[in-house]
């Protein structure tokens, strides 16, 4: 069986603010569990107009306290931003608080812009091609058992063995996540390119390691579900919007659906867009799931993580719903 889980940007609406994106996070993290979703996780970004989960380890914390059973997590936590040991004394914090349901996911980009970057204080005097492998070992070190002589430990954190998953959208990280013998995500939702790659280097070059005995791998997923394929459409306008403004270098607040969207943007935007988004998944429930079907068959993934930038919530809740009833279609 095939785990579906949740990736959440915890989108601020125009019109909106971000209290009533952590309102909307907890409630569909709700709803998400009740629909036996596996994970819930949030992603790092910085000086993001439209993005709240900026504190990812706080946000984590709202959404564990709200539920119970699904696992939750960073997907992921730019590591280049910060100390390895923060990392594992917060995650550690987050292991303690709600023992055995909360996942760690490691991304080598800062999440940002470079003057951000150089705001969050940390200074990159080598590139993170050269430096993140060697986070990613400290930061292991941090939750394994200490050694004898082990003058620096994450308290809390020190044994605590918190899941570690390995983000990438390229070969980098799915070289690395075989090496080390952890678990890898594809973020195909807006990176399609190396899927294929990826994954195919990740399952040749895979070490076991006590982590992991055998490759795992997720694969991210954009799917706007509704009643129709036309709804669904319309839906999905709200995202095509964000990508281009993120392309014009104006990220800003997601924006409600719009009838007319290509019309204002060049034919450029619009091949641009439709690159990144090559692999979502819109449409009515019949349309979902033949999409799911085939994206499963192409790829052998063991888990997808679905991620739906809906401006309306309550078509935002739907359309994770239709997903689960598909997925439990599939595999009943």
């Amino acid at each position: 069986m095939i785990a579906f889980s949740v990736l959440d940007l915890a989108p601020v609406l125009q019109g909106g603010d971000a209290a009533q994106s952590f309102r909307h996070t907890l409630d569909l993290a709700q709803h998400a569990e009740a629909w036996n979703y596996r994970r819930y996780w949030l992603a790092e970004h910085h000086n993001m107009p439209g993005i709240a989960s900026a504190a990812t380890a706080v946000v984590i914390a709202h959404v564990a306290g709200g539920t119970s059973r699904i696992r939750v997590g960073a997907g992921g936590v730019m590591l280049p931003n910060h100390a390895p040991l923060v990392i594992a004394e917060q995650f550690g914090t987050l292991e303690s608080l709600f023992p055995g349901r909360i996942d760690l996911g490691l991304g080598r980009a800062p999440g940002t812009d470079p003057a951000t970057m150089r705001a969050l204080r940390r200074h990159h005097q080598r590139d993170s091609a050269d430096t993140f492998p060697q986070d990613v070992q400290e930061l292991q070190s941090y939750f394994a058992a200490p050694l004898p002589g082990q003058n620096v430990r994450a308290y809390p954190g020190s044994g605590l063995n918190v899941p570690i998953w390995l983000l990438g959208s390229s070969l980098f990280s799915a070289q690395l996540a075989a090496g080390l013998g952890l678990p890898f995500a594809f973020a195909s939702h807006f990176a399609p390119d190396y899927l294929q790659a990826a994954l195919q280097t990740y399952r040749q070059n895979f070490r076991p390691s006590e982590a992991l005995e055998k490759p795992h791998v997720m694969a991210g997923l954009n799917v706007f579900a509704a009643g129709t394929d036309a709804e669904a459409q319309r839906l999905f306008t709200s995202l095509q919007q964000q990508f281009v403004s993120l392309r014009r270098g104006r990220p800003g607040p997601l924006q409600p659906p719009v009838d007319d969207g290509l019309n204002a943007w060049s034919e450029a935007e619009i091949a641009g867009v439709n690159h990144a988004l090559a692999h979502a998944i819109v449409g009515s429930r019949a349309t979902v799931s033949a999409g799911l079907q085939q994206f499963i068959a192409a790829t052998g993934v063991n888990e997808l993580m679905i991620t739906a930038q809906i401006y309306d919530h309550a078509a935002r809740l739907r359309s994770f719903e239709i997903v689960a009833q598909v997925r439990d279609e599939l595999t009943a």
